[in-house]
């Protein structure tokens, strides 16, 4: 998460994922498997003027060889929270699912929770 979601050093992605496209499945049927899948819709968002941007990570939770992010940023210009969910094997990312949802202003909540009220 901070050396690349929130970092950008994308130099060092190949510490976390393989670098053959069947090292690593991406369930976001908006991006393809592999760190090329990867890479191409992370080119396209910035080309776009869009780029996903996490600004804030609120919880890394493990159990097993799951481990689940929950950040804060932008996507699609818009305030969002990410959910990352990763399957780690060998010490290395192998598979991913997440989801991205708004976060409406405070003005517009039905309740004080919010997106990360668990802390």
């Amino acid at each position: 998460m901070k050396t690349i979601l929130m970092g950008g050093d994308m130099s060092k992605i190949g510490m976390f994922i393989g670098d053959k496209d069947s090292d690593y499945i991406q369930h976001n049927t908006g991006v393809a498997d592999g760190l090329s899948g990867l890479g191409v819709a992370m080119k396209a968002l910035a080309e776009a003027g869009m780029p996903m941007v996490y600004d804030a990570n609120h919880l890394i939770i493990g159990e097993g060889n799951f481990v689940l992010s929950v950040s804060e940023g932008k996507f699609m210009n818009q305030h969002v929270a990410f959910y990352d969910l990763f399957r780690v094997d060998n010490g290395k990312i192998v598979e991913h699912w997440d989801t991205i949802e708004v976060i409406p202003p405070k003005s517009e909540w039905k309740n004080d929770n919010g997106k990360f009220g668990f802390q």
